[in-house]
C-alpha cells in the first residue's frame, strides 16, 4: 500500500488534490482512499489530506502517519516541523516552490523536489492553484498511473475550457520532472 500526505493551506485545493489523486489511481483499477483533516476551517489555515493507494482492499481508516510521499502545496509549511514528520526513510517530497530542488535540499537537509506549480497554474489556468500541476508531477515521478488517468479524473469534475487548460497544465508539469525518478519508492 502506498500512503501519501498532502499539506497545503485552505483555498489551495488540498482536499480536491487528494480526491483527484485517488480518482486517478481508481481509473487504473487500484483501490484507493482519500480524506482530509482540518484545523480551523478558513482560507489560509494549514490543511492536511491523506491518500492511500493499493492493489487490494484498504481496511485502514486512520490518518497517514508514515507516508512514502509528501506533496506540499505551500513551501512555507516546510518551516513547521510536523510537516516532514513520519516520512519513511526512503520517502520522497514534492514541493510547490519557485526555488530549485538543490536549494531546498541544502536548506532542509533531505532531498526535496521543487516544482513552480503556482506559477505554472497562473500562466495556464489564470489562477495560482498548484494542485493539478503537483499531481501531474507526482504521477510522472512515481509512474503510479499515466497522465491520462489524471485527465479522466479531472473530466469527472470539469468540462470544456477548464478541462482543456488543466490538460495543458498536466502536460507542462509532466515535462518539468524526471519521469520515473521515484519509481523504486512507489513500487517497493
Amino acid at each position: 500500500m502506498i500512503e501519501v500526505r498532502i499539506h497545503g493551506r485552505g483555498g489551495q485545493g488540498n482536499v480536491v488534490a487528494a480526491y483527484l489523486l485517488a480518482s486517478a489511481a481508481f481509473e487504473t483499477g487500484r483501490h484507493c482512499q482519500a480524506f482530509p483533516s482540518f484545523g480551523a476551517e478558513r482560507r489560509g489555515a494549514p490543511v492536511t489530506a491523506f491518500v492511500r493507494i493499493a492493489d487490494h482492499a484498504i481496511r485502514r481508516r486512520c490518518q497517514v502517519a508514515n507516508p512514502a510521499f509528501l506533496i506540499i502545496q505551500d513551501s512555507g509549511l516546510l518551516h513547521i516541523p510536523a510537516t516532514l514528520d513520519g516520512l519513511l526513510q526512503d520517502g520522497a517530497v514534492l514541493v510547490n516552490s519557485p526555488r530549485s530542488s538543490t536549494e531546498l535540499t541544502a536548506e532542509y537537509g533531505r532531498p526535496l523536489t521543487a516544482l513552480p506549480a503556482s506559477a505554472m497554474a497562473q500562466d495556464i489556468l489564470g489562477r495560482p492553484m498548484p494542485n493539478v500541476a503537483l499531481l501531474a508531477a507526482f504521477a510522472a515521478l512515481t509512474d503510479l498511473f499515466p497522465a491520462d488517468a489524471l485527465v479522466k479524473a479531472l473530466a469527472h469534475r470539469f468540462k470544456g475550457d477548464v478541462l482543456e487548460r488543466n490538460t495543458k497544465l498536466i502536460a507542462a508539469a509532466t515535462e518539468m520532472v524526471e519521469a520515473g525518478a521515484w519509481k523504486d519508492v512507489a513500487h517497493a
